[in-house]
């Protein structure tokens, strides 16, 4: 049979058809659990979870507008620019706006939708937004950037705000947007609190420290903590592990730890170099407890790889001065980096133990998942593996770290900021980290305990199921369900 392409949008609309089907099957378990909610029974019980399914399955509001921007050859451009704020029952919306040119209605939704569930799963006081705009930034000039930045504020400014939804950097936009973005507010809003309105500003715009890093840093402890702190802690109780899945998942847990042990590398690839994957890369370059051969990175022009491992040190040289990886063995050979020149898809499916996602969305799918050989996947990015290749993963024996428990130090930190910015007190950087792994480590152990410990059917339904008890206990203790 020839499989028909599938277009990016047909992706992203079934992975929020994906995200919502997720959330149905799990309700549906917590209604046949009458330990969860036990003072609903019978019909009663079955019109309180189908209220909950249905309020947690639609998004509570869909923001699109266009933002016209006088471009600096004179030429005036329309572009789809979107804010949407999918549930608050736990707080304040928070999610990041992104600037890519595959930004969609569809897209964002999930998003908002994965924020919800990774703020409840992390217990943040904050519900789940996200925003976007149709635009490729590289293909922009600072004028043009700082143009869209003000134009995007004076559309949703009314939706927006520090005790309402709380934006925050996301894929293509970073501090200076924030501060273009807190400026125009401060001065459609004067007189008014402003600080908190935006969180990942700069230092001296009321930023937290470390924020930038916190995202990739949270990403590769979620990872450190699962090898170092839960697997290598089992030896006296794998007894206790279930002998199916998830003794083989243990099973290659501590062969990667015991690997490090023999004095041998564990062999890891990154794919993104930016913010997320740049910083895990690194992190695991220097990372003392466990010996890492970090074997190939990638970026949007292509992958570096050698078999011996890369020198990550000049490579965040390189990417700091250029924003880019060296795609000429020229650029290499300047540099003074031995790799080879791969394309930027090969990455996923060299040898390796662990593969960290730190791009985009929709990378690991039904076309190429037989063919990735890692043994632990950590989704630092978001949706990285589509639903039915995270079920074939799983299936396999592998472990995948879901985005919404390994990709929530950005968020982590921003509570922080946003903390600071309300009390005018500055966390010292030491202080922002330190909260962030204490957070961090104390979800994986909730949900890696409780997975491997109940013999559960999947990492990622088990983040959801926390999720998903929290955010229905607070509509129902709301009132809400009815």
């Amino acid at each position: 049979m020839i499989a028909l392409p599938v277009s990016r949008k047909d992706l992203i609309s079934l992975s929020i058809k994906d995200t919502q089907n997720t959330i149905e099957n799990i309700m549906e378990h917590l209604f046949e659990d009458e330990t969860f909610i036990p003072g609903e029974k019978t019909e009663s019980r079955r019109r309180v979870f189908d209220s909950g399914k249905e309020i947690l399955t639609t998004t509570d509001k869909i923001i699109k507008s266009y933002i016209r921007v006088s471009r600096d050859n004179r030429e005036i451009v329309r572009i789809p620019a979107y804010r949407i704020q999918h549930n608050n029952i736990a707080g304040f919306y928070k999610g990041g706006i992104r600037f890519s040119e595959t930004v969609s209605e569809e897209e964002v939704e999930n998003l908002a939708v994965l924020m919800t569930l990774k703020n409840a799963l992390h217990d943040l006081p904050y519900g789940g937004a996200k925003g976007g705009v149709v635009i490729n930034p590289k293909d922009y000039s600072d004028r043009e950037l700082n143009l869209v930045s003000k134009k995007y504020v004076q559309r949703f400014a009314p939706d927006i705000g520090p005790t309402h939804d709380i934006p925050a950097p996301d894929m293509g936009t970073n501090d200076q947007v924030m501060d273009w973005m807190i400026g125009e507010y401060k001065t459609i809003h004067p007189g008014k609190s402003y600080l908190g309105a935006f969180t990942g500003k700069s230092i001296e715009n009321g930023g937290a420290l470390g924020r930038r890093e916190a995202t990739g840093k949270g990403t590769y402890h979620s990872y450190f903590w699962l090898i170092n702190e839960w697997a290598r802690k089992q030896k006296d109780r794998e007894k206790e592990i279930d002998k199916g899945i998830h003794f083989q998942q243990y099973e290659k847990l501590k062969s990667i730890y015991e690997r490090s042990d023999e004095g041998k590398s564990i062999r890891m690839a990154v794919q993104g170099f930016g913010n997320v994957g740049g910083v895990a890369a690194n992190m695991a370059y220097h990372c003392k407890e466990l010996k890492h051969d970090v074997i190939a990175v990638s970026d949007h022009l292509g992958t570096l790889y050698n078999a011996d491992g890369l020198d990550i040190d000049k490579l965040v040289v390189f990417h700091n001065r250029n924003n880019q990886l060296p795609n000429t063995q020229e650029e290499l050979d300047a540099a003074e980096i031995k790799a080879e020149l791969l394309h930027r898809d090969d990455i996923l499916t060299l040898d390796m133990d662990v593969f960290i996602l730190a791009a985009i969305e929709d990378q690991i799918t039904t076309s190429n998942m037989k063919k990735v050989k890692a043994d632990v996947f950590v989704e630092g990015a978001n949706a990285p593996i589509d639903a039915a290749a995270d079920q074939y993963l799983h299936d396999q024996g592998k472990v995948v770290i879901p985005d919404i428990l390994a990709n929530a130090g950005g968020v982590m930190v921003s509570y922080l900021e946003w903390k600071q910015d309300r009390i005018t007190q500055v966390y010292t950087e030491d202080e922002v980290l330190n909260q962030m792994y204490l957070q961090m480590s104390n979800s994986c152990e909730k949900v890696f305990r409780e997975y491997f410990s109940k013999g559960l059917p999947g990492i990622r339904t088990t983040c959801y199921s926390n999720a998903l008890k929290r955010l229905f206990e607070l509509l129902y203790k709301h009132g809400k369900l009815f």
